[in-house]
């Protein structure tokens, strides 16, 4: 059984009081409503290192998992919720030399436009999760459209650049209309995933480890979210089972390069 040590609790229960006591509880992408719309940003700076999207072209449009020849998987978090917990969860990355790569909400960068930068400067992958976290799949084109050009708009004046990626929201997968907005807007491949932590159902650290390791191996995409004290708590425990399986967490660019 894959255990959350007491070691790892003390390391970050600190840091996941607050969030708890904050009352952290954010919408993940089954389940809750929809996000206000806050007015874009102005006047920022641009973070001039954030790569363009490119294609792959031994990859299909729809990726799920990278190579699985490779020790590596990529750690993905979907963007939204209250800041704290996405300081602490890459602040945990990096002390641990790993990195991740996050999937940012538009509205989520309107609240909080200085964790684009945050994100880059850590060295990890920042990408699009639709304006609203809606369900995009069953959205009308133009609407449809609209969710994945704001958060790239969104991007692009925070960093320079659309995002590496895109992620629909409310479904591992977009639908072959979204498939083709997505590429429309600059985008060549969705990025989805092979195992989902399930951590957005609030299910207990423990919980969220085994459902991990249950799943994961050597090019595995991993679904994480930002804004759950359980993924705060979880997260130095499973980078450990990683490690004692000899699987790094590398960004999704760099386990698909």
């Amino acid at each position: 059984m894959v255990r959350v040590t007491t070691t790892d609790r003390r390391a970050v229960l600190r840091a996941g009081a607050g969030i708890v006591a904050s009352g952290v509880l954010t919408t993940g992408c089954a389940t809750g409503g929809a996000a206000a719309h806050p007015a874009a940003p102005t006047s920022r700076t641009p973070v001039p290192r954030t790569p363009a999207p490119a294609p792959l072209p031994h990859h299909p449009a729809q990726i799920t998992h990278g190579p699985r020849d490779r020790p590596r998987v990529a750690l993905t978090f979907h963007g939204n919720g209250d800041p704290a917990t996405a300081r602490t969860l890459l602040s945990t990355a990096e002390e641990h030399g790993s990195r991740v790569t996050v999937l940012a909400v538009g509205t989520w960068l309107d609240a909080h436009p200085g964790l684009a930068r945050r994100v880059l400067d850590g060295g990890h992958d920042l990408g699009n999760h639709t304006l609203r976290h809606l369900d995009i799949n069953a959205m009308p084109e133009a609407d449809a459209a609209a969710e994945i050009r704001g958060c790239a708009e969104r991007l692009t004046r925070l960093t320079g650049s659309i995002g590496t990626w895109f992620r629909p929201s409310r479904g591992a997968r977009a639908s072959p209309l979204v498939e083709r907005l997505a590429r429309r807007a600059g985008y060549p491949h969705v990025l989805s995933y092979d195992v989902d932590s399930l951590d957005f159902t609030s299910p207990g650290a423990p919980a969220v480890v085994r459902n991990v390791m249950a799943g994961v191996r050597a090019g595995s995409i991993v679904s994480l979210h930002f804004g759950y004290a359980d993924t705060v708590a979880a997260f130095p425990g499973l980078l450990h089972e990683l490690d004692r399986r000899g699987l790094r967490a590398v960004t999704t660019t760099e386990l698909l390069s």
